[in-house]
């Protein structure tokens, strides 16, 4: 499932529960669903860090990548 795919049904999923409620089917589902996206935001995020270099006003330029490369191994 996609990303579009994946909030369309998380949205129609918010609509319902609104309107008339899930079952305990489409509740796990709706967790499933919210747990998946905000791991693919993450893992998106951690791609765009890993690609950005800062230029301090020394001069010298950090890698966002190494440095969060090197947070994650921590985790």
């Amino acid at each position: 499932m996609n990303v579009e795919q994946m909030t369309a049904r998380i949205n129609e999923l918010y609509h319902k529960s609104q309107a008339e409620g899930l079952t305990d089917a489409e509740k796990e589902e709706q967790k499933q669903l919210r747990s998946a996206y905000v791991a693919n935001v993450r893992a998106n995020l951690r791609g765009q860090l890993d690609h950005i270099s800062i230029v301090e006003k020394d001069g010298s330029i950090t890698d966002l990548g190494k440095k969060h490369g090197q947070k994650a191994g921590k985790d």
